[in-house]
């Protein structure tokens, strides 16, 4: 790849990058205010601080790996260091996998008309889990993380080392990158990935049932039911869209398909980020509180600069 060309995309990735810390800091901070101000949270919103939280975090740690190895590419390919990204990088993914899924199911039980027992049930009991989710999304990640350092820990190849020949261990070690890591990776991420896609069927389902009463009932299709179902759909398609190819990013970039030496190194890190970039400014602008907030801040923003 040209020069030129690269530096277009690190500058797009620079861009991408410094917008969704902006975006997700600006949710934090909003929400973080209320917190301090009230003493407490509603569920939607415990679910958003966490995920603008992590979101940020992940940004942060992505945009300094990917600099700090630009330039010290030869230096810090086998290093600790890489080691100490992954650490960090592995953990941040699965808790922001895991908030988005408890995010869809909330905007499922809050809105679809299913008269299920067992959806009424969760329904009533959904709302008062999520502190309790929350906390067990971080958890399981920190293990599963755990998981992955443990195995890929220099300290853990000088045991195999001690244990085996030098070409045994390489054989391992490669057979681990190969065939272990991608498909533990597949398994972790498909998990809140199936919930995130069974709570959009479900709505769309309670949609689709909600739309034909109405019609056999003669009744308008704006009444706020349908809107709230529709508003919710917009959100979580136009997520579904950036979730999906934030999930495939990561599965292909497991498998070192694209690795950091290819010359689409840096249109591949913007595919694997444009989810937690773009996202929330859809959350800032489907949620009444964020967005007024946030036309708020614009306005004051564009005084100063006018003044």
């Amino acid at each position: 790849m040209q020069a030129a060309l690269m530096a277009f995309f690190m500058l797009l990735f620079s861009l991408l990058s410094l917008l969704g810390i902006a975006a997700n800091g600006f949710i934090v901070l909003v929400l973080g205010r209320e917190w301090l101000r009230y003493g407490r949270l509603l569920p939607l919103d415990m679910i958003l601080i966490s995920l603008g939280a992590s979101r940020v975090c992940l940004q942060l740690v992505g945009t300094v790996h990917n600099f700090y190895y630009s330039a010290r590419k030869v230096e810090y390919s086998g290093g600790l260091g890489r080691q100490f990204f992954h650490l960090h990088w592995h953990f941040l993914n699965s808790a922001t996998f895991w908030f988005c899924s408890w995010l869809s199911v909330l905007f499922c039980v809050k809105i679809a008309n299913i008269t299920h027992p067992t959806f009424l049930w969760l329904k009533w009991r959904f709302p008062g889990w999520v502190p309790w989710l929350l906390l067990g999304s971080v958890l399981i990640s920190f293990i599963i993380t755990l998981l992955f350092f443990w195995v890929n820990y220099p300290v853990y190849q000088e045991l195999l080392i001690r244990k085996f020949s030098g070409n045994m261990t390489y054989k391992w070690n490669t057979r681990i990158e190969t065939y272990y890591f991608p498909s533990l990776k597949l398994v972790i991420w498909s998990i809140p990935f199936s919930v995130f896609l069974v709570s959009i069927m479900l709505l769309i389902n309670s949609l689709r049932r909600h739309t034909q009463r109405m019609q056999h009932n003669g009744h308008s299709l704006q009444d706020p039911s349908t809107q709230a179902h529709t508003r919710a759909l917009k959100s979580l398609i136009s997520f579904l869209f950036l979730y999906a190819l934030s999930f495939l990013s990561l599965i292909i970039d497991a498998t070192k398909f694209i690795s950091m030496q290819n010359d689409f190194y840096w249109p591949w890190q913007i595919a694997v980020y444009l989810c937690i970039s773009v996202h929330p400014f859809i959350l800032i602008f489907s949620n009444l509180k964020l967005r007024s907030m946030f036309w708020q801040v614009l306005l004051l923003a564009r005084g100063f600069w006018v003044a």
